[in-house]
């Protein structure tokens, strides 16, 4: 709009930028960049509190400001959209733009309306207000991002994940309680009390927790048993050369890999000699990956059951399933499943994948991307319906596949309903080279912060590791090799307060930003008759 000025487009495009250094963009993340989090929000709410954008437009050119920087950091963050459509999903590099173009224009919307909401804020309470309550919005706008589009991706408490000190909060506010704090740090900045640097200073204070909390050590956790985690490193879509190998060939190498892994050193005297001796490992992984793996197939079957046997410990891997009766169309549903084997060699059931990842299983809003044609119509997958845990010998395991790692409030119910170890089956080489694997890796460590559990992450390509109740992860295997490697983990029973109640603080913000924005609104429609009614002055933030 012709409206606003330049300078205010430049500043929620800043925004936007420095929102993105503090997460991967094709690496791990080095601590200095995790500082960029407590000022990443500045710009842009300097540019929203400014004073030419008051009026009656106020809140129309707020809402539009806000959603430029959402499309701009969607954009940047999910670059990885493009790649997997195009490299690795087969699709026209127009039309694997396009889905970037359209999947950052929707998700822009959040942060549109974040826009809106502040000027909402400032309209009816006050400057001062809006600055206040502008870290609870942010959470509740990341709360409905989480409930009504299912993409939490990259939420603002993520780049707090080698914090040892702010994540001892994470058991009970989970996540979204490290966005509050890390929003609040942002509006700190604008606090200007008697003496003008207190404000600032007060942000520095918290923003020098990332490089203390990266240092800062908490208790080793004593692993108690040892799991045999497998990765396939299989090439999808174009990188794929060559003939691929047969089931009965990848099923021959997995078995080899699985007797015969190597060793993490941090298993100490779990495992000493656990392959020479009597002590068999508590578990063995298999990765999602392109395997023509299916769930009922009895030569599978037959060739797990005798991993299981020969290894005395159970296994999961990760298949297709197939639903028990035709669908509506006729045809059965097809799901993304883990299947389970126990120790004697027979078949225990499986899990079914329930949350699906959007334009790599499952097409959301599938007639908007006419453009794509009949490409989009072979994602037929259907969600599973029941969160089930996989038992053996009085230990429970909460198996998970792939996207659903990023979903806290979900995840906690694995170990709310009795889960003492996490286990991610993942392939993360639809994302490449890119920064998704290590976006995904935060995330999964985040969930056994908040959960105080271990959680083993398997993935095709990497990265596959152990990671202990801080978030640690005590024992890894490169990315881009095939191998397998015997890691420690331990059983936890705890429920933290997190994994009872879930995402509390979301809603509690969600329920304060409402409330104050209903309150305020009728405030100023309805004047008690003693008061004057006065309308709050605009422009004071800047």
């Amino acid at each position: 709009m012709r409206s606003i000025p330049a300078r205010l487009w430049a500043l929620v495009l800043l925004s936007a930028v420095l929102q993105l250094l503090p997460f991967p963009l094709a690496g791990p993340v080095s601590s200095p960049r995790r500082l960029f989090s407590w000022i990443c929000l500045v710009p842009l709410l300097y540019a929203l509190g400014s004073k030419q954008l008051a009026g009656k437009s106020a809140i129309l050119r707020s809402a539009i400001l806000g959603y430029a920087c959402g499309v701009a950091w969607f954009f940047g963050n999910c670059y990885w959209v493009y790649q997997t459509m195009y490299k690795y999903g087969g699709l026209p590099e127009a039309a694997s733009l396009g889905i970037l173009v359209l999947f950052s224009l929707y998700l822009g919307i959040y942060l549109g309306a974040f826009g809106a909401a502040f000027a909402s804020l400032r309209r009816y309470a006050g400057d001062r207000a809006a600055l206040i309550f502008s870290p609870f919005l942010w959470v509740a706008i990341e709360l409905a991002r989480a409930r009504i589009t299912g993409f939490p991706w990259d939420l603002l408490g993520y780049t707090q994940v080698d914090n040892s000190l702010l994540t001892r909060l994470a058991p009970v506010t989970g996540t979204m309680g490290l966005s509050l704090i890390v929003a609040l740090g942002n509006a700190l900045w604008f606090w200007k009390p008697r003496k003008y640097f207190a404000g600032p200073a007060l942000a520095l204070c918290l923003a020098s927790t990332t490089l203390l909390g990266h240092s800062f050590e908490k208790p080793e956790e004593v692993p108690t048993a040892a799991a045999v985690l497998l990765q396939d490193n299989l090439s999808v879509g174009a990188d794929i050369q060559g003939q691929r190998e047969s089931g009965a060939d990848l099923l021959q190498n997995f078995s080899s890999l699985s007797l015969h892994p190597r060793i993490a050193p941090q298993l100490g005297s779990i495992a000493s000699g656990s392959k020479n001796g009597p002590v068999p490992p508590d578990l063995v992984a298999w990765p999602e990956a392109p395997t023509p793996f299916l769930d009922a197939d009895p030569t599978l079957r037959s060739a797990l059951g005798a991993v299981a046997r020969a290894e005395r410990a159970p296994v999961v891997v990760q298949t297709e399933g197939t639903g028990a009766s035709r669908n509506e169309a006729g045809r059965f549903d097809q799901f993304v499943s883990a299947s389970f084997f126990l120790p004697d060699g027979s078949y225990a059931g499986r899990y079914d994948k329930m949350h699906l990842v959007p334009f790599g299983e499952y097409t959301p809003y599938k007639q908007l991307f006419f453009f794509a044609g009949h490409l989009l119509d072979q994602l037929t997958l259907v969600p599973g319906k029941q969160r089930r845990l996989l038992s053996e010998n009085g230990h429970r395991y909460g198996v998970f596949i792939c996207y659903e790692s990023i979903f806290g409030d979900e995840i906690r119910e694995f170990a709310l309903h009795g889960a003492q170890v996490l286990v991610n089956l993942s392939d993360d080489g639809w994302y490449g080279d890119t920064s998704a694997p290590w976006e995904h890796l935060d995330m999964a460590r985040m969930r056994a912060i908040e959960n105080h559990r271990w959680l083993l992450r398997d993935t095709n390509t990497g990265l596959t590791a152990s990671i202990d109740p801080e978030g640690r992860i005590v024992a890894a295997l490169p990315r881009h090799v095939r191998d397998a490697i015997e890691v420690p983990f331990g059983y936890e029973g705890d429920l933290t307060f997190y994994t009872r109640h879930g995402d509390w603080i979301g809603w509690l913000c969600a329920i304060l930003v409402v409330s104050v924005l209903i309150g305020s609104a009728l405030q100023q429609r309805y004047p008690r008759p003693s008061a004057k009614r006065s309308r709050p002055e605009d422009g004071k933030l800047n």
